[in-house]
C-alpha cells in the first residue's frame, strides 16, 4: 500500500488525468441512463402508470392508441371473452388548447370509463375528477401552464378543463398529458369537431376475472378475432412503436461504453508497467515478492476506479433532478448501483493484465541490466 500511495504521489498527473477521465466516463453513462428512461417515460409513461392490467387494441392500430379503433362489433366481441371481469373504453385525442400561462400548445387528452381501468395509477397531489370539466394532469408539465387548479381552454370551441390533481411520469408522446373522464373526452371531441359526431373509442381496458391473470385474458381475448390485438400493461408500454429503437440504440452506447472502461485502464496500467519495467526487475531483484508488487498494481486501480466514481456521481447527482426540455431526468439509483459493480469489474479487471506482466518478471534480468528484453 505504501508503494502503491508512493508511486502515485510522484505521478499526481498521469494518474490524476486516468481517474478524471474515468469520472467523465461514469456521468455519461449515468446521464444517458436518465436520459433513456426520462425518454422512454415521457413517450409511454401514461400506459405504463394506468391502472388497466389489459389494453386492447385493433389490429390495424398498431398499438397506437390514436391509431386504434374499436368498432362496436370488436367491443361486443370482448364483453364475451373468458375471464374478463370487467372492461372499460379508453379515447385519446390531440388538441390545441391554451394553457394557464395563455400559450398555444398541443395536448394528448385520454379519457376513461372508470377510474380502475385506464386513470393514473396514483396521484402525487390533489384529486380524481368527480365532474365534468375536471382532469388530471402529469406533474411534469406543472411548470408549464398545466399545475393543479389551472384552467385549460380547447381550442377554436373555448371548451374548459380545470386540473385537479397531478400524477408523476404520466405524459404520452412526450407532451402535456390529461386524463379526463370518458365523457369529458367526448365533449372534447366534438367541440373541437362539431361535425365529428360520437367518436368510437380507441382501445378497451380490461381486468380478469378472480383467479385469471393478465397473461390468460390477453390469450383468450386474442383468441377471439384475428382483429384483436391484446396487451398487458407493461407489454403494450414496451411495444409501443419507437420504443424498441430507442432501447436498442442506448444499449449499443452502454456497450460501447463498457468497452472503453477496460481499454483506457488496461492499456495505461499496462504502459505504467512497461514504464517502470526496470525498476520493478530492480525489486523482484532483491527480493520483493510478486505478491506484493501485483497487490500495489490492484491497490492503485482499486483507488482510481473509486475516485473516478466519486467524481462520475458527484457531477451527475445535481443534473439528474432537471428537466430537460419535456424530459424529467431522475437520480436512478439502481443505475448506479449496477454500473458501480460493472465498471469496478471491468476496471480491476483489465488491470490484471498489466499485473500478469509483473508475474512474469525473471528476477535474474537484474544481473543483465536488462539486456536480453
Amino acid at each position: 500500500m505504501f508503494l502503491a500511495l508512493k508511486e502515485m504521489s510522484r505521478a499526481k498527473v498521469r494518474f490524476g488525468l486516468l481517474t478524471v477521465a474515468l469520472g467523465m466516463l461514469v456521468f455519461l453513462i449515468l446521464f444517458q441512463q436518465s436520459l433513456q428512461n426520462g425518454l422512454l417515460t415521457s413517450f409511454v409513461g401514461a400506459i405504463r402508470n394506468q391502472t388497466a392490467p389489459v389494453l386492447v387494441y385493433s389490429v390495424d392500430g398498431q398499438r397506437v392508441i390514436q391509431g386504434s379503433i374499436i368498432t362496436p362489433d370488436l367491443e361486443q366481441l370482448v364483453t364475451t371473452a373468458d375471464g374478463l371481469g370487467d372492461v372499460g373504453r379508453i379515447g385519446q385525442g390531440t388538441f390545441s388548447v391554451t394553457n394557464a400561462d395563455g400559450e398555444l400548445t398541443d395536448t394528448t387528452v385520454l379519457g376513461y370509463e372508470q377510474p380502475l381501468l385506464g386513470a393514473p395509477a396514483e396521484l402525487a397531489e390533489g384529486r380524481y375528477p368527480r365532474a365534468a370539466g375536471e382532469a388530471v394532469g402529469a406533474s411534469n408539465d406543472a411548470d408549464a401552464g398545466f399545475g393543479l387548479g389551472d384552467t385549460i381552454t380547447i381550442e377554436p370551441s373555448g371548451y374548459e378543463i380545470t386540473i385537479v390533481g397531478l400524477a408523476d411520469d404520466v405524459q404520452l408522446n412526450a407532451g402535456a398529458t390529461l386524463f379526463v373522464a370518458y365523457d369529458d373526452y367526448v365533449a372534447a371531441v366534438q367541440s373541437a369537431n362539431p361535425d365529428a359526431g360520437t367518436p368510437l373509442p380507441n382501445v378497451l381496458a380490461a381486468a380478469p376475472a378472480d383467479g385469471v391473470t393478465p397473461e390468460q385474458l390477453v390469450a383468450n381475448i386474442n383468441g377471439l378475432s384475428d382483429d384483436l390485438d391484446a396487451l398487458t400493461r407493461s407489454d403494450a408500454a414496451d411495444e409501443t412503436p419507437g420504443v424498441a429503437q430507442v432501447q436498442q440504440s442506448f444499449r449499443v452506447i452502454f456497450l460501447l461504453y463498457g468497452l472503453v472502461i477496460p481499454c483506457v485502464t488496461g492499456l495505461f496500467f499496462l504502459i505504467i508497467t512497461f514504464q517502470k519495467s526496470g525498476a520493478l526487475t530492480l525489486l523482484r531483484a532483491i527480493g520483493a515478492p510478486a505478491r506484493r508488487l501485483v497487490t500495489s498494481l490492484l491497490f492503485q486501480a482499486v483507488l482510481i476506479v473509486i475516485a473516478g466514481y466519486a467524481i462520475g456521481l458527484a457531477l451527475y447527482t445535481p443534473l439528474s433532478q432537471r428537466r430537460l426540455g419535456g424530459i424529467q431526468l431522475r437520480f436512478e439509483t439502481t443505475a448506479v448501483i449496477v454500473w458501480a459493480i460493472i465498471l469496478f469489474v471491468l476496471g480491476i479487471g483489465s488491470s490484471l493484465i498489466a499485473a500478469r506482466r509483473v508475474l512474469r518478471i525473471d528476477p535474474i534480468e537484474a544481473t543483465t541490466g536488462g539486456a536480453n528484453r
